[in-house]
């Protein structure tokens, strides 16, 4: 299999299919590195029962999405792009793997709960702090309650506070807590044990698990992106928040 671009990487093991996301060193996606990891997860699913996600590098899975790219000009394509990944994600049958070590942050950490596993180290840190530069994470708004409750996603949505890993354990967001020297050699058991599964009811389990818990998701996603686009990256302090981040300064905050 073809690695469609630079900062993406794919390869296969039979049915097993790897993406690694290789923008060092904290692997941020930019709009065109979003459009090729959605091209790379359309390549992989025909040939796919396993897909498992990867950070490439010591620092991280992905600190997110590059805020750049959240300016007025440009933000819509970038949502455009972004949210590609997780419609087709949220259409594979499949089972997806997130292997993560370190910063999971913002986008990242979306990815990564949008899979069905997530396997992370003991020294991971999680985190949506989209609140802080005068946004809000989109994805997480609709996956985060019924993966985690109402309460714990207003929690760490309204704080975009950093958590660890075994708070992320606690609350069900990761699957499996393993050493940091283990994370290879705890997926590949993960994946040897799935592969002695039926896969054709794997896929059906977990086709039936998403129709009877995020059956809505494409629709509330649309409505998310709606708000995001005509209410709050009309705001002043959305813009400001952007503004602040990319000019390396705190934010003026007026309330509008």
């Amino acid at each position: 299999m073809i690695s469609p671009s630079e900062t993406i990487h794919v390869r296969s093991e039979g049915r097993t299919v790897w993406i690694t996301l290789d923008r060092p060193p904290l692997n941020i996606l930019d709009t065109t590195m979003m459009r090729a990891l959605d091209g790379a997860i359309e390549q992989a699913l025909p040939h796919s029962d396993f897909l498992v996600f990867q950070g490439a590098g010591q620092k991280g899975f992905s600190a997110g999405a590059e805020v750049a790219d959240h300016v007025p000009e440009r933000v819509g394509e970038m949502l455009q792009a972004f949210h590609a990944v997780f419609r087709r994600l949220a259409r594979a049958d499949c089972i997806t793997i997130a292997a993560v070590h370190g910063h999971c942050l913002g986008g990242g950490m979306e990815l990564a709960t949008l899979c069905d596993y997530m396997v992370a180290t003991e020294s991971a840190k999680f985190g949506q702090p989209e609140i802080k530069l005068g946004c809000f994470p989109p994805i997480a708004m609709v996956t985060f309650p019924p993966l985690i409750g109402l309460r714990a996603a207003l929690d760490l949505i309204l704080s975009g506070r950093i958590i660890s890993a075994q708070e992320a354990r606690e609350l069900g967001v990761v699957s499996r807590l393993v050493g940091d020297s283990k994370l290879s050699e705890v997926i590949a058991a993960l994946l040897e044990e799935l592969r002695g599964l039926s896969p054709a009811v794997l896929r059906l389990a977990k086709r039936t698990i998403w129709k009877l818990h995020l059956d809505d998701f494409e629709r509330q996603l649309s409505e998310v992106e709606r708000i995001y686009l005509s209410q709050l990256m009309q705001t002043h302090d959305a813009r400001e928040g952007i503004r602040a981040f990319l000019e390396k300064r705190a934010p003026a905050w007026e309330g509008r």
